[in-house]
């Protein structure tokens, strides 16, 4: 097969022809059209649930060229529960430091995780066909463990009949054409989705007069493995910002700004790239170009992300601007999301409502996620003197001053959604800490064996913290997972009793299967537990 320029060959799931092909269609529980991380999360985090689940990607393994790079903290906390974590920690370039330049003047730098007790970084760079490799991996696994997962590669989705009930595809591939059913359609195909263009749904949003190029390089640097970005940089052919950040295997990202009014076909000549590239390195740099791109900046999304059994899923549902990474990774809490509820509902233990809820919370962080990365376009690209006045101002402040620094967009990096006010909420009994109150995911903390999250495997969990909780080890058929944990036992930094309990001596937590803060009381009985649990499982609305 060919090569990405990485190193990976292309065929992680090889075209085959299965029986189902000659036969009569056949129905499935799920299935999930297309293979990237959001789509190949969800796969792997059902089938690890036990749900089967059938994926369908009209290629046959990973595309071409790097493509997203920045994985955030929270992101690779779920790939731990999901089993692929340690593999991109391993492989991926650690990153916590940035730093901001206005030409040729260093602005300000910041660290994204700057106190300790957290098992993974702030932020890894990886090469997307490298993130999608090792989700591939963990799905062998899960699949010799026996999780019913398939992926059929080079399976393409051509047409599509919504029949109430379940869901009729029309498949497409080497040997011609056949159908499938699914009782439930998770759509992962990405920004062009056609299974939304085949329900004719709208995709509303702003499309931002800007280009921007991406060069991927191959080289031997020395420069630290930071984030550096530059308004209006001192490089010649670099437009108004430039942006560098290192990947394995010595590649190196570099991302000019073009504008609007651009001849993209000239601008992907390699003599043109290779003169931006040069003014940044030193026209004594040696380098090999690996990928090139230009892309616009766009922020849409769904008015719903669930269409009665059909729901969308990472950037079939929502997109946004590449600066703040935050489009893989808010497709990555997609599916953390979305896996558990449609666990549930699959097996009778949830009502349907249920997947609801899935679409307001992702909603809700796509709304979030947009409209930070609105602001962060408008202060990238100034749309009037004034504004760009306003701009240069804020920079020129923000060297000698920290007050100014949270003024400077540069993208604000992904961080995970809060669900606060959201139906599932429980109660918020507790006057702790407000990182970890209810809707926020959990904080890891480092425990005299281990961290916190490792612990949280992706059930309902009660985490009883130097308090007895009651013994509910099920509740209406719902596993409910137990963590007892004593501070003056278990905690020996102290990092536990800071995040979980600030002033209180106790407190007992209701964990989602997502990592998230259910409710927490300075104690309870069962009584307040079960009404909690039929809330965070729709039973209650």
């Amino acid at each position: 097969m060919a090569d990405a320029g990485y190193g990976l060959a292309f065929g992680l799931y090889p075209y085959a022809k299965v029986a189902a092909q000659d036969q009569p269609p056949q129905r499935h529980a799920v299935v999930i059209v297309g293979g990237g991380p959001v789509g190949l999360a969800a796969a792997l985090d059902l089938g690890r649930k036990g749900t089967p689940v059938l994926l369908l990607d009209d290629h046959e393994g990973v595309g071409e060229g790097s493509r997203a790079i920045c994985f955030a903290k929270r992101t690779l906390e779920i790939t731990d529960r999901l089993g692929a974590g340690q593999a991109m920690r391993d492989k991926g370039v650690v990153w916590n430091v940035g730093k901001v330049f206005h030409g040729t003047d260093k602005v300000f730098e910041f660290n994204l995780l700057p106190e300790a007790g957290h098992k993974n970084p702030a932020f890894i760079n990886l090469q997307q066909p490298y993130f999608e490799k090792f989700l591939v991996d963990a799905i062998r696994a899960a699949q010799e463990d026996g999780a019913p997962i398939e992926i059929r590669g080079a399976n393409a989705v051509t047409g599509l009949t919504d029949r109430g009930d379940h869901v009729v595809l029309d498949i497409e591939t080497p040997d011609g054409a056949y159908r499938v059913e699914a009782d439930w359609l998770v759509a992962c195909d990405g920004a062009r989705s056609p299974i939304r263009k085949m329900l004719g749904l709208t995709f509303d949003g702003r499309v931002f007069e800007d280009n921007f190029l991406i060069a991927d390089v191959r080289m031997t640097a020395d420069f630290p493995t930071e984030r550096w970005f530059w308004f209006e940089p001192p490089f010649k052919h670099s437009g108004q910002s430039a942006l560098l950040h290192k990947q394995p295997d010595n590649i190196w990202r570099m991302d000019f700004q073009l504008g609007w009014d651009i001849d993209r076909k000239a601008e992907l000549d390699p003599a043109r790239i290779r003169a931006r590239v040069d003014a940044m390195l030193g026209e004594a740099a040696e380098y090999e170009l690996v990928w090139t791109s230009i892309y616009t900046f766009q922020c849409r999304r769904m008015k719903e992300f669930r269409h009665g059994r059909i729901l969308f899923a990472g950037d079939s549902a929502h997109q946004v601007s590449p600066f703040g990474a935050r489009g893989a990774n808010s497709g990555i809490q997609d599916a953390d999301n979305l896996a558990w509820k449609l666990d549930l509902v699959i097996r009778g233990l949830a009502p349907e409502a249920l997947l609801d809820t899935y679409s307001q919370e992702r909603v809700h962080g796509a709304d979030e996620n947009i409209l930070n990365s609105t602001r962060a376009t408008d202060f990238l690209t100034p749309k009037t003197e004034i504004s760009r006045i306003f701009r240069n101002a804020v920079l020129a402040l923000a060297k000698d001053h920290a007050f100014a620094r949270p003024m400077v967009n540069s993208g604000r990096l992904s961080v995970p959604c809060i669900y606060d006010g959201m139906p599932l909420n429980g109660p918020e009994a507790l006057d702790g800490p407000r990182a970890t109150r209810v809707g926020a995911p959990c904080v890891d903390a480092p425990l005299d064996r281990g961290f916190l999250l490792d612990r949280l495997a992706g059930q309902f969990t009660i985490l009883a913290i130097n308090a007895a909780a009651p013994d509910l080890s099920e509740v209406d058929g719902i596993s409910v997972g137990q963590l007892a944990l004593a501070t003056d036992r278990h905690d020996p930094t102290g990092t536990l009793r800071d995040r979980y309990l600030g002033a209180n001596d106790r407190a007992i937590y209701l964990i989602r299967p997502d990592q998230h803060v259910a409710a927490r009381w300075a104690d309870c009985d069962a009584a307040a537990l079960r009404a909690a649990l039929n809330t965070a499982t729709g039973k209650g609305r």
